[in-house]
């Protein structure tokens, strides 16, 4: 078990049958982010690397990208990536990176699993190893804003308050504020609902 109170290793084997219901959105974000080849890629809590996998079936995508997660067991179930690419066991709250070594980070499906203090530490670790106006994209659960929405998504939100533990990653969260106040500014957002219903936040690091 982690910070979160899961046990992801015991996860893993099951996680791969849900991964549909991320894909529309690691499209969405991945458009937000745009990537280019001379950029290099950091996946913070990659998983399974279902983000570097939609990443890896792009035309244009980074020379060099590296997916880093604490669960020995998600990594394993990670699909083939490019041979220029890595995938490393260790912790978004204490990465083992030098400052300003990246120019793109992204956190897709993470920081709603987290607790308040967690988050921010993940967050700062993330500003530490962005270059100057580095982009940090985050993809979280949406919140609800209007009413429709608010009752179709009802049965996700009571499951997730309901059992935290069983359900954490169906927690919403809008971490705009707790990211501009680690010193980036938004840029963009966008909404996904063919899935999981996902907040895409696009944030540019100081310098």
């Amino acid at each position: 078990m982690d910070e979160t109170g899961v046990d992801w290793n015991r996860l893993a084997p099951a996680y791969p049958r849900q991964v549909w219901f991320e894909r529309s959105s690691l499209s969405t974000a991945l458009d937000l982010l745009d990537p280019r080849p001379d950029e290099r890629l950091l996946d913070v809590g990659t998983g399974t690397a279902e983000l570097l996998r939609s990443l890896s079936q792009r035309p244009v995508r980074p020379e060099e990208t590296i997916g880093v997660d604490p669960c020995r067991n998600m990594l394993r179930q990670a699909p083939p990536l490019p041979e220029t690419w890595d995938l490393i066991q260790a912790s978004g709250e204490d990465l083992p990176f030098p400052d300003q070594s990246f120019d793109l980070v992204t956190a897709s499906y993470l920081l709603h699993v987290l607790d308040r203090e967690t988050r921010g530490r993940v967050i700062a670790e993330a500003a530490r190893v962005l270059k100057p106006r580095g982009r940090l994209l985050t993809i979280t659960i949406a919140p609800p804003l209007s009413a429709p929405v608010r009752l179709l998504t009802a049965p996700l939100r009571w499951a997730a308050e309901r059992w935290p533990t069983r359900f954490i990653g169906l927690q919403p969260l809008d971490p705009g504020a707790e990211i501009e106040r680690r010193g980036f500014h938004e840029v963009g957002r966008r909404r996904d609902f063919l899935g999981y219903p996902a907040l895409c936040l696009l944030a540019v690091g100081s310098g």
